[in-house]
């Protein structure tokens, strides 16, 4: 048997390019205790913290490959809840920058997320039409809440009725749900159109809700009192009234018309209900202020008296009651100077200060943040940019990428400009406007200079430590698709999509500004005339042929210094986009249309091996220096690594979330960066790690078996087959079940042969000593959101043999109370019936119930003892020594105090902005 062909493997080192996400929200949040500077924002698959002051990114949050599709601070800023694409709820610390938990709550993306006002509880909505309200203490799911016919668009907690959510779907409803009995007691089907937002304002005094049309519907939330009821209910109140059902009357009492364009896209407010925003399809954020309730009676007044109503001096509680039924929107709601946006706006963020200074914060869908300020005291104030970060980012996608000659620099070329990047520490070292689409980029021997080819035809000459273009040649009349050097460095070969192949050499001549200055210039020597558009164009590093690809699916390779025809390369379906010519000059490799790469020999022009490479069509490849590995990237997003010796593949990289556009690979063959639809430059270095390409390929395979489900999507039981839990199914579930499982299949044979001899292999890697302890250690290491799935999968007998270990495990183990009590409920609620009948279980039932009860009492007994003692203690410590013990608690606990009663009586949390 031969050695086994190893290689070194590539790792990921960093996505760059990126500043904020179109698909997700942008949220302030609070570093240090110091409001109005920091902003979190999604980039594709990571979370950035930025400092909006000096533009540096403060911190990253990161899980896998999954896209973040919305973000939602604690109210207390000390975590931070992600939702992805796969329907997975992360919560991140803040302080130390790892996930707390993981909830897999949907089936597909998660399209909203709120925290309730103590941060306790979350809920979430998706695009599976689904609301599901999660435990963030215990770190499971409480519920699921059905009933939206389309993806729910936005959901909210109540803060005057901490059980009551509130949801708005595609499917123009919006439902208030009830928590504790799991359904819907109140729908508003008002709309006729999308509903893609609702807020609620002024401590939950006021609805408002955003659709398709240019109007915001404004509904007024009361008490359901019997004095509030109206004295004689017509034909038309009587359906309405569900006083039975609902804590509170929802009235719909007009609308707030917008002065922008199309449908509303975001509606947001700030964190105590006071200033609300929107926008839609045009570039502008509206500003609405909800006045409190005694400035609202104020303006009242003051149109009465312009009206000439007799009004006396002194008001009395009844006319100020009538005054109150009197309000209109005009006098609640005030209308704010809006904020003219560079760009359409793609979401943002309000927050309101001590000094009535509101901050804005927004991200665009040109790939940058910008922060604005209102001072609202002023009248008729006009919002100030503040901070914004835009450098750190192309405006749109990066569509070529290349190295410089000593792996040092990055070139990157956009639709806008080209940016050139430190490749140490991906940061931004020139950004020099173009004029143009750049297709194509090059550096010039020296490093100093670029060569951009445009989709208009123009050849770029840019000088790097200028930062400026040198010169712009109408070098073809379409787009330049190839720019490559020739192998004696002194001259380049463009081909453009005017059927054209030109040579141009290197020549210094004079600048115009300084006669004695000597600049770069290009000098065209001959042309190449085809039948067809060029699309690629490749010259052998021996300096003899020259490699052309056309689109008519061919690639003609001629004779460099003669130009004379040599061979045609024919077998692709589709137009080949890319190709590359190995060290040595015995390879060319082609990318196509098709999904395929074709590996020729130079010699013969014969087809060594053709392969499948790819989903879709193949975007770039190239050769690693002085071997015949190389890389290929496609639209399906992935980077590829091969071995055109043996045409083998080799590893595939972490992908694109979408398409990806180019690649390259730096000239010591340490290095590779791509660049794709999803606005990122990811950037690759190859370790000393040996990597077995058999041990590759099993690992891949382990991968898909893994990512499919053994035991399907849905969660059934025999019986209940409108089971609907508060997670999915995910591996780790499933990995629950067979560990569970596979430890009563252990503690049972281990207790046949009597408990006595050494240890089962399993019981020692768990470093417990008897069968009850490595239950309930099995158990505890089920993630807390996976348990109730897990326990699902079981067997109904292994769930009679798990509920047989009960007593004994409560009995020896009462520190485990809550868990055993968590595994037998769940057990108890999905097995009800087969459990009812099964007569040999009747005593092992009575059995759980009497010690359950016996430790829960204890436990209940040992925590009220504690408490009052430790009360005890603390009260005699103050009397003997004079001082109040947890002063700093009592104080944090008086300021909540105040900052509760304060948001009750509807005025604004102090918050200290820093400038």
């Amino acid at each position: 048997m031969g050695l086994t062909k190893q290689y070194l493997a590539y790792r990921p080192v960093s996505s760059f390019n990126i500043i904020a996400s179109s698909r997700a929200n942008i949220s302030f949040i609070s570093v240090n205790n110091i409001d109005g500077r920091y902003v979190v924002v999604a980039a594709a698959e990571k979370v950035l913290v930025w400092n909006m002051r000096v533009g540096d990114k403060v911190a990253e949050f990161s899980r896998d490959k999954q896209e973040v599709t919305f973000l939602r601070a604690s109210p207390d800023h000390k975590h931070l809840a992600v939702g992805f694409a796969d329907g997975v709820v992360e919560m991140f610390s803040f302080e130390s920058k790892q996930s707390v938990c993981s909830f897999a709550a949907h089936r597909s993306a998660v399209s909203a997320l709120n925290f309730d006002l103590l941060g306790l509880k979350l809920v979430s909505g998706g695009l599976d039409n689904d609301v599901v309200v999660l435990d963030v203490v215990a770190q499971t799911g409480r519920c699921r809440l059905t009933g939206h016919t389309a993806p729910v668009t936005q959901v909210c907690f109540m803060q005057r009725y901490p059980d009551v959510i509130v949801s708005s779907s595609k499917d123009t409803q919006i439902k208030f749900w009830n928590v504790e009995t799991q359904c819907c007691f109140k729908t508003i089907v008002d709309h006729r159109t999308e509903v893609w937002g609702i807020v609620l304002m002024r401590n939950d005094d006021f609805l408002v809700c955003g659709s398709a049309d240019t109007q915001l519907s404004v509904y007024r939330i009361a008490p359901n009192l019997d004095e509030s009821k109206p004295i004689q209910a017509t034909e038309e109140q009587l359906p309405e009234d569900e006083s039975t059902v609902s804590p509170f009357r929802c009235t719909a009492i007009g609308s707030i018309q917008r002065a922008g364009h199309g449908r509303t896209i975001n509606l947001v407010s700030d964190a105590n209900g006071q200033v609300l925003g929107c926008n839609g399809t045009d570039k502008q954020i509206e500003l609405f202020y909800f006045t409190p309730l005694d400035e609202a009676v104020q303006k009242l007044t003051k149109r009465l008296k312009k009206l000439n109503t007799k009004k006396s001096t002194e008001t009395t509680d009844s006319q100020k009651d009538a005054d109150i039924r009197q309000l209109s929107l005009t006098d609640e709601i005030r209308r704010l100077s809006s904020i003219p946006t560079p760009d359409k706006v793609k979401s943002f963020d309000l927050l309101l200060g001590s000094q009535s200074e509101l901050r804005i914060c927004c991200t665009f869908l040109k790939n940058f943040v910008e922060l604005f300020s209102l001072d609202m005291n002023v009248k008729k104030a006009e919002p100030m940019p503040i901070y914004s970060i835009h450098k750190q980012g192309h405006s749109s996608e990066a569509r070529s990428v290349s190295f410089s000659s000593d792996s040092l620099a990055i070139a990157s070329g956009s639709a806008e400009s080209l940016k050139l990047w430190n490749r140490s520490s991906q940061t931004v070292l020139r950004t020099i406007e173009t004029d143009g689409y750049v297709v194509s980029t090059c550096f010039v021997p020296g490093d100093r200079h670029v060569l951009v080819g445009l989709k208009g035809g123009q050849l770029l000459i840019v000088d790097i430590v200028a930062g400026e273009v040198l010169e712009r040649i109408e070098a073809h009349e379409k787009e330049i698709w190839s720019i490559v050097l020739t192998p004696d460095m002194h001259g380049c070969v463009t081909g453009g999509g005017d059927m054209t192949v030109k040579f141009w050499s290197f020549e210094l001549i004079a600048s115009s500004d300084r006669p004695e200055v000597k600049v770069l210039s290009l000098l065209h020597k001959n042309t190449l005339k085809l039948e067809e558009t060029v699309l690629c164009v490749r010259i052998s590093p021996n300096g003899k042929y020259l490699a052309v690809a056309l689109l008519d699916t061919t690639v003609k390779i001629f004779f460099l210094d003669s130009l004379k025809f040599y061979l045609s390369l024919y077998g692709h379906k589709l137009p080949v986009l890319t190709m590359d010519i190995s060290y040595d000059s015995n390879l060319i490799v082609t990318g196509s249309a098709d999904r395929t790469i074709k590996i020729w020999g130079m010699d013969f022009g014969d087809c060594h091996r053709s392969l499948l490479a790819h989903d879709n069509t193949v975007t770039a490849l190239q050769f690693i220096p002085q071997t015949h590995m190389f890389f290929s990237c496609s639209k399906d997003g992935k980077l590829k690594q091969w071995d055109a010796d043996n045409f083998q593949k080799i590893v595939t990289l972490p992908s694109h979330l979408g398409e990806a556009h180019a690649l390259a690979v730096s000239p010591n063959g340490k290095f590779v960066v791509s660049c794709g639809s999803d606005r990122t430059l990811r950037l690759f270095h190859r370790t000393d790690e040996p990597l077995v390409l058999q041990d590759v390929q099993e690992e891949e395979r382990e991968e898909l078996e893994n990512a499919a489900l053994a035991t399907g999507e849905d969660s059934a039981v025999a019986g209940l087959p409108g089971l609907r839990l508060p997670s999915k199914k995910t591996i780790g579930s499933e990995k629950g079940a067979e560990s569970i499982l596979e430890c009563l299949e252990v503690s049972k044979q281990y207790e046949e042969e009597g408990g006595k001899g050494a240890l089962p292999p399993l019981m020692f890697a768990y470093s417990v000593t008897n069968t009850d302890e490595f239950l309930l250690t099995v158990l505890a290491r089920v993630r807390a959101s996976d348990l109730e799935e897990s326990l699902l999968l079981l067997p109904f007998s292994a769930v009679c043999e798990l509920l047989e270990r009960i007593p004994q495990l409560t009995t020896t183990r009462k520190d485990q109370t809550e868990l055993i009590c968590k595994v037998v409920l769940f057990l108890f609620r999905v097995h009800q019936k087969p459990i009812v009948n099964n007569q040999v279980l009747l005593p092992v039932i009575q059995k759980i119930i009497r010690t359950l009860q016996e430790a829960i009492g204890e436990l209940r007994d040992m925590i009220g003892t504690n408490f009052h003692a430790s009360q005890m203690l603390q009260r005699e410590l103050e009397e003997n020594d004079g001082c109040v013990l947890f002063r700093d608690a009592t104080k944090l606990r008086s300021q909540r105090d105040r900052r509760r009663k304060k948001r009750e009586a509807n005025k604004r949390t102090f918050v200290n902005m820093a400038k």
